[in-house]
């Protein structure tokens, strides 16, 4: 477990300075459509959410072959965590922006780096205990119906503030 503990910090960092260059990656692509499915294509909150997802999910696989004997605990405890990192980005924000009316840089990286490191202390949590096989099939197909979520609504964003850039 003192292994997974030390990959598991070594992914905070990976995820912070992923998710903090991915932020520049569309632009950086010439605004690629491709680039945009997986990088964010405005500031709205959605958007931003796939600052965590997709650094963390790609550190979730790469644990899983890492730890192939544990790979279902792992699998299961990493993709818990992206989900809870993920979803905590706009929890943090609206609860810091409604109570203070605006959003500011500095509480925008904190958020990040919060919404991070709750993802991260979930996937340890959740790695201590290893839940069943049939979790991890529950999981998985969360994980993949938020990747064709962030597919669709990239370029077709549904009429809701989450999907549009805060002032």
């Amino acid at each position: 477990m003192n292994s997974l503990k030390r990959d598991l910090l070594k992914g905070i960092f990976f995820v912070l300075a992923a998710g903090s260059l991915a932020h520049f990656i569309y632009e950086w692509s010439g605004y690629s459509t491709a680039a945009g499915l997986f990088f964010p294509v405005n500031e709205s909150t959605w958007e931003h959410m796939k600052l965590c997802f997709f650094p963390m999910l790609g550190y979730s696989f790469y644990l899983y072959f890492k730890f192939h004997d544990a790979k279902d605990c792992v699998l299961f405890s990493m993709l818990s965590g992206t989900l809870a990192g993920t979803f905590a980005i706009p929890v943090i924000f609206y609860t810091y922006t409604g109570v203070l009316g605006y959003h500011t840089l500095f509480l925008d990286l904190l958020t990040f780096f919060f919404s991070v490191l709750t993802g991260f202390c979930i996937a340890y949590r959740t790695a201590l205990s290893c839940p069943p096989r049939t979790k991890t099939l529950w999981i998985l197909i969360a994980v993949i119906l938020i990747v064709v979520c962030f597919m669709a609504f990239t370029y077709s964003p549904p009429s809701l503030g989450i999907f549009e850039v805060p002032e």
